[in-house]
């Protein structure tokens, strides 16, 4: 169906996309967070213990947080090692789909479901803003791929690399990695009807592997929790970390008891879909429609052309997940391996039965979407933040011809449609990755601050804060954590420096402290854009201050 030379062009092509934005610096609040959290396990060399800043922290498990530190002792810590285990999962992923896809359909099918998934908005996006969904993500799919695997062809070494797929993805995120693996298999045992293969030893061999991937996890939880009743984890005492873990954690989410309520629109996650799988969202949609209408012209009835693993994962998972009182669009992100399957499946068979009414209707959608996202390029890099360096101008006009060479090449209309898509994925993350992201970042205080702490060879241990707000990514690149003080504490204290905000520095000013030196950078919020943000007319206007001051 598709050339090998294209089909390991485009991946190529991909991969440099995200190595691009490996060097980008770390979001706040979630990359930097978690960074912090790997860093001090280096620091501390303590491993078995979690904390969010100076708390104990009880929410997501050890692994993200251990393969980060890992990167960290191996490479040091630099911001593009923290998005190594990231990376690396992603490409797990995306073999995964590929495995899981040749084992249900063939071999294009499994290609074409690596493409669509390694292309897909939140994917590409979750390999600069790692956070633990991208390494749950892989581990998830990749035990879905074995277990199956394992029921189709009876093999100890799946079953045993399933157990381990899901012992790591249970210690990754904890039960919602259950919860997609286990639906997952069960809708492929109850469509193809092979119950058998539970009864066997082997699977008793499977839960004993289970159990050996996930006993460092529950022994950290034990030891920081549950040998110690006394402490106080969000207003509560007597927490057990297993009992956490295998049941208080998902209900937190569902009930927004734990972490609190953000959301309680039920039709959440399907808006969000449509800028998450872009651009295969329309393909997405389509295929998904038309299989629920060839599962209820079967009754259901087992057919071996078809699999209903996707189809019923989807569905269940999306029922589920969408009466969470607290959602982000990243939840969706273990869900994207199942959209990108079946999107393939539908893809190939516009392949096999080319109904030119509704391909051509599909390519005149591509195009359109290709078409944004060039405009889209075209005002980031000229209006928002305009191209500053020659080469810019260059590395773009490259771009925009290759993908006019293709819009143009007479071919297939499936290929032009696949190609195209891949297209309009690769200009617009390229753009953000590499121009985009940049910039915005310039707005970061925390991350800008500690530049300038570096260049005035400031020491960061004579660095103070006041008040409870995080400071994750000065803390990152100071590799040092802001010292916590409170204004009694620094009264006392001399030739010290305090990082603020607006509120701080009037509060500095009020309790008699003066200073002779002053920092100030810019801040905002850049994982919640707006458009007087995005405006340069109206920029100023959204921007707060950060400041660094020293008191003598």
């Amino acid at each position: 169906m598709i050339s090998s030379t294209r089909y390991w062009f485009l991946v190529a092509l991909i991969i440099l996309v995200y190595l691009a934005g490996m060097f980008v610096t770390l979001f706040e609040n979630d990359s930097a967070q978690f960074a912090v959290m790997a860093m001090r396990m280096v620091q501390e060399n303590d491993f078995i213990n979690l904390f969010k800043g100076p708390n104990e922290y009880l929410d997501k498990p050890h692994m993200h947080y251990w393969l980060a530190a890992i990167s960290f002792k191996i490479f040091g810590i630099h911001d593009w090692a923290y998005r190594i285990p990231g990376f690396l999962a992603t490409l797990l992923a995306a073999y995964s789909c590929f495995g899981l896809g040749k084992l249900l359909y063939n071999k294009d099918i499994g290609r074409f479901a690596a493409l669509i998934f390694m292309t897909c908005q939140t994917i590409v996006l979750s390999v600069i803003d790692v956070r633990t969904d991208a390494v749950l993500t892989g581990f998830t799919i990749f035990s879905i791929w074995q277990l199956v695997a394992y029921v189709e062809k009876d093999g100890l070494k799946h079953i045993l690399l399933g157990a381990l797929g899901a012992g790591l993805a249970f210690s990754t995120k904890g039960q919602i990695a259950l919860l997609v693996i286990g639906i997952c298999l069960l809708c492929h045992l109850v469509y193809t009807r092979k119950w058998k293969r539970l009864l066997s030893w082997k699977v008793l061999v499977a839960l004993i592997v289970f159990g050996l991937a996930i006993t460092p996890m529950l022994y950290a939880y034990y030891h920081q929790f549950d040998l110690h009743p006394e402490k106080i984890i969000r207003g509560r005492n007597g927490r057990s970390g297993i009992f956490f873990i295998f049941w208080e954690q998902s209900f937190e989410r569902l009930s927004g008891t734990g972490m609190g309520k953000n959301s309680s629109d039920y039709f959440f996650f399907f808006h969000t879909f449509f800028w998450i799988f872009l651009p295969w969202t329309l393909l997405a949609l389509i295929g998904y429609w038309r299989r629920v209408k060839t599962f209820a012209k079967l009754r259901f009835s087992y057919n071996p052309k078809y699999e209903f693993l996707t189809l019923g994962g989807i569905t269940i998972i999306f029922f589920i997940i969408s009466f969470a009182q607290f959602k982000l669009p990243h939840y969706m992100n273990i869900m994207m391996p199942l959209y990108a399957i079946l999107t393939a499946s539908y893809l190939h068979s516009l392949y096999r039965f080319t109904k030119n009414k509704e391909i051509k209707f599909l390519l005149g959608v591509q195009y359109f979407i290709l078409a944004l996202v060039f405009i889209f390029s075209v005002l980031i890099c000229f209006y928002v933040f305009k191209f500053e360096k020659w080469y810019n101008y260059v590395l773009l006009l490259a771009v925009l011809v290759t993908i006019a060479y293709f819009c143009l090449k007479r071919e297939a209309y499936y290929m032009r449609i696949i190609t195209l898509s891949v297209c309009s994925s690769l200009l617009l993350n390229g753009i953000m990755n590499m121009h985009f992201y940049p910039c915005l970042l310039y707005y970061q205080a925390g991350s800008k601050m500690a530049k300038h702490i570096k260049e005035q060879d400031i020491d960061v241990n004579r660095i103070y804060k006041f008040s409870d707000w995080h400071s994750w990514a000065i803390d990152f690149y100071n590799k040092e954590p802001l010292k916590i003080a409170t204004l009694t504490d620094l009264a006392v204290k001399k030739d010290f420096w305090v990082y603020a905000d607006d509120a701080d520095l009037m509060e500095l000013h009020q309790a008699g402290f003066t200073w002779d030196k002053q920092i100030t950078v810019d801040q905002f919020r850049i994982t919640r854009l707006q458009l007087k943000f995005l405006e340069p007319s109206t920029r100023k206007k959204k921007l707060n201050e950060m400041h660094l001051v020293h008191i003598n």
